[in-house]
C-alpha cells in the first residue's frame, strides 16, 4: 500500500501529526489502528478508514494495529471476524504482529474498573436503562443524580465484584463513572462502563457476564497498545472530552506527554446504497441479497467478487480525500476508479451475452481461420492472441434489427457490418422461427477482399460487430450485476416507506445462454477483462468450478463520472 493511500498527505490529521511530531510527542512515533465491531462484515465506507489509518502510518514511518471491539457477545460472531481480518489483508493494510482483541484486556480493565471504584470515580447503579435515560436530562437542562450514586466505595466494590461473579441478571445493575451530571456534554453524565451480559463470547467463552462499554474500553485498548493517533469518525467527537477523562484517570495512562489522542474526521458514503451494518444484515437476513458477499452489497467482500481491485478501492479513498465533514460521493467515482484502472490493464475478449446464429453461406463449411486480434489498445505491450473464425457464427440478437432506426449502424436485411478483426459481411436472408416469428438466423455473404489487416480492407462500412466462431463458442453465464437501489439516496423516508422499497428489481440479470471465445480456457478464478462492447468482467472465483464458469459484470464501459466533470 502506498504511502499516500487515503490521501494521508496534506490533510488537517497529517497537519496535526507534523505538530506532535514537531512537538516530541510520543517521542516522535506515530501509531495507528483499525478497530472494528466483529458485528457485520466491512462496507466502503471501512475501507476508507482503513487506507487512511494505515496511510497514515505509512505515512509517517509509524505502525498500525488491527484490533477487534468484541465487547458485545449478543452480535458478534467469529465468521464476522474471519471476515474482517480477509478484508483488511486484501486492501493490503499490514498490521504485521499486532493483531489484538478488546477481549484481551478484560482482566485489566475489570482491574482499572476497581481502581476508578476506589478513587471515588465509579458507582455500581440499580435503575434500569429507561430510568437511566429519562434522569439524564436534556442539552438546555441537567440531569439528575441517581439515588445510587453516594454508595460507599466498599457497598460499590461488593456489588462489582458480585456482578462479575454473576450474581445479578441482565440490566438489573451497571457501573457508571462519576463525573457530573451537570456537564453541558451529556456523554459526561456519569456514562455506563459496564453492563451485564449472560451470553457466550466467541474467544472467552463463559468466563464474563459483564463487558465493558466501548466508550471505556477503547481509549484503554488505545492506551495499552501505545496509539498515538486515534482517528474515528464524527460522531465520536462529542465523545471525545470521555475518551479523554478514561485516559487520564486509569492507572498506567496516568496523565503523561503524548497521550493517545482521538481525531475525528468526516464519514464517506455512496449514493445509491446503504452503510447501516443494521440494514445491510436486513437486507442479508430477509432475502433480499444473496449473503454478505453479494456483488451487489457494498461490503468490501461484495466489491472484491464484483471485480473491483485493492488499489480502485485506494484509489478510491484518496480521491475522497479527508473532511471534517460527511460527504456522500457519487457510485459513478467509484466505478470510475476501477474503470481506468481496468481500460489500461484489462484484456479485450470477444463475448456474445445474447446469441444470434449468422451463417456465412459463401465461406467454405470446413474452412477454420485464426485471426490476430489485439488484446489491449490502450497498452502496446500487451500482445496479440489467435481467434478461429469460421463459417457458423455467434453475433449479438441487439446487433441486427428488421427495421433499422435511422441511426442504427449495425446488421439489417440488406446491410452490411464490419465484424471485428474478419471481414464485411452482408445480410441476404432472414430465417424465422416457426412458431415465435422471432429471428432465429441470419444468412449472410463476407467479401473475401476485405480481411482486416489487408491491401484491400480499407472498404468502410459505418459500424463493427464483435462475434464468436459457433464451432469454437465455449458456454458461459453471464450475471449482470447494476445497482442494488434504484435512487440515489434509498435511505430516504417517503410517506413512510422503508428503504427495502427502494431495492431495484433488475440489480440482477442472469444470462444462462452466453458464449466466448476459446480465449477463456486460459482464464483463471479472480481474472478480470474486457467484454468488447459490454464492459469489465471476473471469472467468479466462489460460483465457478466443474466446467461451469460464471462471469460477474464489475462495470460498463460508459464512464458517467468523467462526463459529469
Amino acid at each position: 500500500m502506498s504511502s499516500d493511500v487515503g490521501n494521508s498527505r496534506g490533510n488537517f490529521i497529517q497537519d496535526i501529526i507534523n505538530a506532535d511530531v514537531a512537538a516530541g510527542l510520543n517521542g516522535g512515533r506515530v501509531h495507528t489502528r483499525f478497530p472494528p465491531e466483529p458485528n457485520g462484515w466491512l462496507h466502503i465506507g471501512h475501507a476508507v478508514a482503513i487506507c487512511l489509518n494505515h496511510g497514515l502510518a505509512v505515512a509517517n514511518c509509524g505502525k498500525f494495529n488491527l484490533r477487534f471491539d468484541d465487547t458485545n457477545p449478543l452480535k458478534e460472531e467469529q465468521e464476522f471476524v474471519n471476515a474482517i481480518i480477509a478484508d483488511v489483508k486484501w486492501l493490503g493494510a499490514d498490521w504485521e504482529d499486532r493483531l489484538f482483541f478488546a477481549s484481551d484486556y478484560f482482566a485489566l480493565k475489570y482491574n482499572f474498573a476497581v481502581d476508578l471504584i476506589k478513587n471515588g470515580l465509579a458507582y455500581v447503579d440499580d435503575l434500569s436503562a429507561e430510568e437511566i435515560r429519562d434522569r439524564r436530562g436534556t442539552l438546555t437542562e441537567p440531569g439528575q443524580d441517581s439515588p445510587f450514586r453516594n454508595r460507599t466505595i466498599a457497598e460499590n466494590l461488593d456489588l462489582f465484584a458480585r456482578m462479575k461473579q454473576g450474581e445479578f441478571a441482565d440490566g438489573t445493575r451497571v457501573l457508571r463513572a462519576k463525573i457530573d451530571m451537570g456537564s453541558p456534554n451529556i456523554n459526561m453524565r456519569d456514562p455506563v462502563l459496564y453492563r451485564i451480559r449472560h451470553a457466550h463470547h466467541h474467544r472467552t467463552g463463559n468466563e464474563w457476564c459483564i463487558y465493558p462499554m466501548y466508550d471505556y474500553s477503547h481509549p484503554i485498548g488505545d492506551a495499552l497498545e501505545g496509539i498515538t493517533h486515534s482517528i474515528c469518525t464524527l460522531e465520536y467527537a462529542d465523545h471525545r472530552p470521555l475518551y479523554d477523562w478514561v485516559v487520564h484517570n486509569i492507572g498506567p495512562c496516568s496523565p503523561q506527554p503524548g497521550r493517545p489522542k482521538q481525531i475525528e474526521f468526516g464519514r464517506v458514503g455512496v449514493s445509491h446504497t446503504v452503510m447501516s451494518k443494521r440494514k445491510l444484515r436486513r437486507l442479508v437476513d430477509e432475502g433480499f441479497v444473496d449473503g454478505w458477499d453479494d456483488p451487489r452489497m457494498p461490503t468490501i467482500a461484495g466489491m472484491r467478487r464484483r471485480g473491483y481491485t485493492p488499489s480502485s478501492l485506494r484509489t478510491f479513498a484518496d480521491k475522497c480525500g479527508v473532511g471534517r465533514k460527511n460527504m456522500t460521493a457519487e457510485l459513478a467515482l467509484l466505478e470510475h476508479c476501477i474503470r481506468e484502472e481496468l481500460n489500461a490493464e484489462a484484456t479485450r475478449v470477444m463475448a456474445v451475452l445474447r446469441p444470434l446464429k449468422l451463417t456465412l453461406q459463401n465461406y467454405p463449411a470446413d474452412q477454420v481461420e485464426w485471426l490476430t486480434i489485439e488484446n489491449n489498445p490502450e497498452n502496446p505491450f500487451a500482445g496479440t492472441r489467435q481467434v478461429p473464425f469460421s463459417r457458423e457464427l455467434c453475433i449479438e440478437q441487439e446487433d441486427f434489427m428488421e427495421v433499422p432506426t435511422k441511426k442504427f449502424h449495425r446488421l439489417s436485411p440488406g446491410g452490411e457490418v464490419r465484424l471485428k478483426g474478419a471481414y464485411i459481411i452482408k445480410c441476404v436472408e432472414i430465417i424465422k422461427d416457426a412458431a415465435t416469428g422471432e429471428v432465429s438466423e441470419l444468412i449472410c455473404t463476407y467479401d473475401p477482399e476485405t480481411k482486416s489487416g489487408g491491401a484491400a480492407s480499407s472498404r468502410k462500412v459505418k459500424g463493427t460487430s464483435h462475434w464468436v466462431s459457433a464451432a469454437h463458442a465455449e458456454p458461459i453465464e453471464v450475471r449482470l450485476y447494476d445497482t442494488l437501489f434504484g435512487c440515489e439516496n434509498p435511505e430516504a423516508v417517503i410517506l413512510g416507506a422503508e428503504f427495502t422499497q427502494n431495492i431495484n428489481p433488475h440489480s440482477l440479470v442472469t444470462l444462462s445462454e452466453s458464449v466466448v471465445e476459446p480465449y477463456v480456457n486460459q482464464v483463471a478464478p479472480g481474472e478480470r477483462m474486457q467484454f468488447l462492447r459490454q464492459g469489465y468482467f471476473i471469472l467468479d472465483p466462489l460460483a465457478s468450478g466443474g466446467g461451469r464458469r460464471v462471469f460477474n459484470r464489475i462495470v460498463g464501459l460508459k464512464d458517467s463520472f468523467i462526463k459529469g466533470q
